[in-house]
């Protein structure tokens, strides 16, 4: 049985936490252009837009090298700006047995929730995925600050 983690990042966005959350539930397209160096692609493999069944695939750079995530959307709370995304393929799924990532926007922080169970106690804690997460939180507030 491997070992259950939770890790949590806020980052404080000065555009709005609104629209924050709104690049990543209806311009999610977007963010491959907005931060190059990190995302290299974003694709829709089922459904037509971000929405509750939608399953997405991420291409993130991590130290160089091309890497995925296959994610199903399975919580969208519009009044919470909330997004709930749950890991069903990709190189995660290599050093874990789940992973959930829940984004929340409010005011002036966006805030980042990897849920975890470690396939071993040597898998270790997904720091640099959430520095991933960091990075294009403030390249998208400087996006929309511009």
């Amino acid at each position: 049985m491997g070992l259950k983690g939770k890790l949590i990042s806020s980052v404080e966005v000065k555009c709005g936490g609104h629209l924050v959350h709104d690049i990543f539930h209806t311009k999610t397209h977007h963010i491959s252009n907005i931060c190059p160096s990190k995302i290299k692609s974003f694709e829709i493999h089922e459904g037509e837009a971000v929405d509750v069944g939608s399953i997405v695939e991420w291409t993130y750079n991590d130290d160089g090298k091309d890497k995925k995530i296959k994610e199903v959307i399975e919580a969208i709370d519009h009044e919470t700006k909330t997004i709930t995304w749950k890991v069903i393929g990709g190189d995660l799924l290599e050093l874990y047995d789940s992973f959930t990532i829940i984004t929340s926007f409010d005011h002036h922080w966006t805030t980042w929730t990897f849920l975890y169970e470690k396939k071993t106690e040597d898998t270790p804690e997904p720091l640099a995925l959430l520095g991933i997460a960091i990075h294009m939180t403030k390249d998208i507030d400087c996006h929309l600050l511009k």
